[in-house]
């Protein structure tokens, strides 16, 4: 096969999420692609990022080390993209790889107007995907009614006061001192496990440019505790950074509001502490 190269590819480095170029070329990606187990991994990373620990799970047959070198080919080869979360790596399917596999060998015999419209669809594909995960010592169904009770939500997203239904196709959203803050659709509702809902912000012009976007709230029983994993996607690449730099503050505050009672000292608590006197009720 001859040498593509890397600069005709445009592999996409999700790391930062930006267009950056490979330095591989396809080689890897072929090579990454003829293993069965690791092609069992890429659609284990389908539907959402894993860390090292689940992947091992999943693939008993493997040591940790074995499915350690299965990833590493894999990020080589830029199919899969990885992020430090503490102790535990979070492992991203990067399908761009695989599309332009596809482009290259496929649609060239396609009639010429398609490689227009797949040079439009990998330009539309550019997206951001921003993954933020805690540990949080409670029950998934007092961690499910933290997050759609509307008094105790406000006290950990910046005094917003959230209201819903909260059924599958209906509308929530989000009110400051009665302004609109955010709102959106309920895509999926899972209780006490998956919470999917579209995203709109509205507090200012430049965020409201940005269009809608995703946000998915996964809740997974581990021990006496759970992991919270809040994955917001469908982000324009570049998008407003207002729109995602919250997140760190909001599940800070959750996690110290259900395990001690208290309010956490951060913007996103503070501020629902600015407009209330009232003192926070048990929420043990």
């Amino acid at each position: 096969m001859q040498n593509v190269p890397p600069e005709a590819l445009g592999f996409v480095n999700t790391r930062t999420k930006n267009a950056t170029r490979s330095a591989d070329g396809l080689d890897r990606v072929w090579k990454a692609l003829s293993d069965t187990t690791r092609r069992a991994i890429l659609d284990f990373l389908r539907d959402r990022p894993r860390t090292t620990s689940e992947v091992v799970e999943v693939f008993p047959h493997l040591t940790r080390f074995g499915v350690m070198k299965h990833l590493k080919v894999l990020e080589e080869a830029g199919l899969v993209v990885s992020k430090r979360r503490g102790r535990e790596k979070l492992h991203f399917l990067n399908p761009v790889p695989i599309r332009l596999v596809h482009d290259r060998w496929v649609s060239k015999y396609a009639e010429p107007w398609a490689a227009g419209l797949s040079d439009l669809k990998r330009d539309m594909e550019k997206t951001m995907e921003k993954v933020f995960e805690i540990y949080i010592k409670t029950t998934p169904e007092r961690l499910w009614h933290a997050i759609t009770d509307t008094e105790m939500r406000s006290k950990y997203t910046f005094g917003a006061v959230v209201t819903s239904d909260w059924a599958k196709g209906s509308r929530y959203e989000g009110r400051g001192h009665g302004n609109l803050i955010f709102e959106g659709e309920n895509l999926e509702i899972d209780p006490p496990r998956r919470l999917v809902q579209s995203f709109r912000a509205a507090w200012g012009d430049d965020v409201k440019a940005e269009g809608t976007s995703r946000v998915t709230w996964e809740i997974v029983p581990v021990g006496d505790s759970c992991r919270l994993t809040v994955t917001h996607d469908q982000l324009r690449e570049g998008a407003n950074d207002q729109l995602y730099g919250g997140w760190p503050m909001i599940l800070s505050g959750l996690k110290t509001l259900l395990e001690s009672g208290e309010m956490l000292t951060t913007p996103g608590s503070l501020r629902w502490v600015e407009g209330n006197n009232q003192h926070l009720p048990d929420v043990r």
